[in-house]
């Protein structure tokens, strides 16, 4: 085999098990509270309370995820467009309507499972 071969399955190797490692996350999800409404996320965009995004410590803006509510097992497809939550405890905060899509209202928290969409 040659080594330009090598090299690319290596690489290639590294690659897929370093997007695996990504791909999912568990933690505590919350949501915003109605006083964000219509003020600057991170990414410039407004939040909206009736769209269907999030926002997260890392991920880029854009970044498409679904959330799954680990007790209920509820799904919800987001768009992260800022950056928290702001406590360590947490994951991920999702907006009213992401929120209600998994029955988060309530409890206010919940365990949930975070899978990046391609």
């Amino acid at each position: 085999m040659s080594k330009t071969i090598l090299r690319s399955l290596v690489f290639f190797i590294f690659c897929f098990f370093s997007t695996l490692s990504i791909a999912a996350e568990e933690g505590v999800a919350s949501y915003y509270s109605d006083v964000f409404q219509g003020r600057k996320t991170a990414s410039g965009k407004l939040y909206d309370r009736n769209k269907l995004t999030a926002a997260h410590k890392t991920l880029a803006f854009g970044t498409k995820v679904k959330i799954t509510d680990l007790k209920n097992n509820k799904s919800v497809i987001v768009t992260i467009t800022d950056r928290g939550p702001h406590s360590k405890k947490r994951m991920v905060d999702l907006s009213y309507a992401a929120a209600k899509k998994i029955d988060l209202i309530k409890p206010g928290l919940s365990k949930v499972r975070m899978d990046i969409i391609k």
